[in-house]
């Protein structure tokens, strides 16, 4: 059973993406075709005029490198062979290294790259169409994918090491392995998540190959092609961009004009650009490059290059140079064949930040698609929440005001005053027509008096309030450990669980199961009963 909800209704996505979904005139200036199935035919047509054959091939090349080492599926060996084909086209998402997936939208993100590319196959046989992974391997930023959570508790690697997190040493993870283990039960499918991360962590030397080795076992069946942007090959594709940015800085200059005005309509700014959106990498750091006059700086070090040896750098050594989140997105379209990127409400924020940016820089600006998202909810919670007399919609309400409602419609008295809050504001009107008719300096002694009375009711009506949270307190603990076990951390249960708890649970028909209820197109929050017959 699945239940769709306009994302406009859940209370945790921004004004701007719910704005671009609702396709507001005021934001058609920040995308370039919506999502939709018709749309795709010029999307086509325009990348396939963009992308060269000899970009075609590199890519192929590069590929073939990168998975050298790894056993793959047909169905991966074939989408790589098909993207020497002028028509095979990308759909395309990104995801950080984080340990183990890290939280459950890792899953949603490519389920809905695989659906979509069959959705796209069924409507344009001609062409195929491929769905692939982006590891963020030059991220830098460990702490933000280190750990995963496993009932209620935090899974943490910890590791001095530095720089871009794809090189990482998988060294110290044996430790992590028997903490995951000794946490897990006896069953076949804990059994198979203690093989999955043996084999991803203890077998493979860095983290990149870990992350590649668990993302094709999940989904290599389903001809998952899984590229790193860490790649020689493919930075040398990227050079004339690079040197534009060293030298013009036309990334600063037209995402400013976006952030400027997305500024001005009030939207909230995902993430202001740089002057220069590269870092320069190093074996154990990525440090940020800095311009002044004709010097460019790497951030807090000593080192520095004049523009003559820097351009030389890049000419000789491109994989040194690493973009930013704000260009990345324009390497990704540079080096491959993409109709369309699919990621969650935050990266759509920035992406809706770079059209003008790819405009300037010549580079077809992909179609820009919301991930799927979920809350799965088992038979067994979604009965309880029947017994407690709550809707699926209400348990999107924030805590305090969801026990208030349940507190509210179950007390067997009214704890509503607005009746006497109306019967007092009609008595102080009768004062105000009073007061008009003699003394008019009285108004104002008239409207603190009402100020204060109605001030009194609200604190009365707040103390019967917790008075009836008390009585009720059995009926409403059951309610409240409800949502925290769907609501972790007060938060949306997708960014807080990690797939194996529910693996443990379900095993490999958990991800059939998605693959059954989610359509990347619908647009829409899913709630879905985890109902497998």
């Amino acid at each position: 059973m699945k239940q769709e909800i306009p994302y406009k209704n859940i209370p945790y996505y921004s004004d701007l993406v719910i704005d671009y979904l609702d396709q507001k005139e005021n934001l058609k200036y920040t995308y370039n075709r919506f999502p939709e199935l018709a749309n795709f035919k010029l999307q086509i047509e325009e990348k396939q005029k963009s992308f060269s054959q000899h970009s075609r091939d590199i890519l192929v090349t590069a590929l073939e490198e990168q998975y050298q080492q790894f056993a793959i599926s047909e169905a991966t060996r074939k989408n790589i062979r098909n993207l020497k084909d002028n028509n095979s086209f990308t759909i395309t998402t990104g995801h950080q290294l984080n340990l183990f997936t890290g939280p459950l939208y890792f899953l949603y993100k490519i389920i809905s790259v695989i659906k979509l590319t069959e959705k796209l196959q069924e409507s344009y046989p001609d062409q195929n169409f491929i769905p692939v992974y982006w590891l963020a391997s030059e991220d830098h930023d460990f702490e933000e994918i280190n750990f995963f959570n496993f009932k209620g508790k935090q899974v943490q690697w910890k590791s001095k090491q530095s720089g871009a997190v794809g090189r990482f040493s998988t060294q110290g993870l044996k430790e992590v392995f028997k903490e995951f283990s000794s946490v897990l039960n006896t069953s076949d499918n804990a059994d198979e998540l203690k093989k999955m991360f043996e084999k991803a962590y203890l077998e493979h030397a860095n983290l990149n190959d870990a992350t590649r080795f668990l993302a094709n076992e999940l989904f290599g069946s389903y001809g998952l092609v899984i590229i790193d942007g860490d790649d020689k090959s493919l930075k040398r594709e990227f050079i004339p961009y690079i040197k534009r940015e060293l030298l013009d800085q036309s990334g600063y200059k037209n995402i400013q004009k976006t952030v400027n005005r997305l500024a001005d309509q009030e939207y909230t700014i995902q993430v202001n650009p740089r002057e220069i959106n590269l870092f320069y990498l190093n074996e154990h750091s990525r440090d940020r490059i800095i311009r002044e006059d004709n010097l460019y700086f790497l951030h807090e070090t000593e080192k520095r290059f004049t523009e003559n040896e820097i351009l030389e750098e890049v000419k000789n050594h491109p994989e040194n140079f690493s973009p930013n989140a704000v260009m990345r997105p324009l390497y990704q379209e540079v080096v491959l064949p993409n109709l369309a990127y699919i990621g969650g409400s935050g990266e759509l924020a920035y992406w809706l930040e770079l059209k003008q940016y790819f405009k300037s820089e010549e580079v077809v600006f992909p179609v820009l698609m919301l991930r799927n998202s979920a809350l799965l909810i088992t038979p067994l919670q979604d009965r309880k929440r029947e017994k407690l007399g709550r809707s699926q919609l209400d348990l999107f309400l924030n805590p305090t005001d969801l026990i208030n409602k349940q507190t509210k419609e179950l007390s067997d008295i009214s704890i509503d005053f607005h009746p006497q809050k109306e019967h007092l504001k009609q008595q102080f009107e009768a004062l105000y027509e009073l007061a008009q008719k003699t003394d008019k300096s009285f108004i104002g002694a008239v409207a603190a008096q009402e100020k204060k009375q109605l001030n009194g009711l609200n604190h009365l009506e707040k103390r019967l309030l917790k008075a009836q949270r008390r009585n009720l307190k059995d009926q409403l603990d059951r309610l409240r450990i409800l949502q925290e076990a769907l609501f972790p951390n007060e938060n949306l249960q997708e960014r807080e669980l990690n797939f194996s708890e529910l693996y443990e649970e379900y095993g490999k028909k958990l991800i059939s199961f998605l693959f059954d209820k989610f359509d990347p197109l619908s647009l829409n929050f899913d709630i879905i009963i985890l109902d497998f017959e």
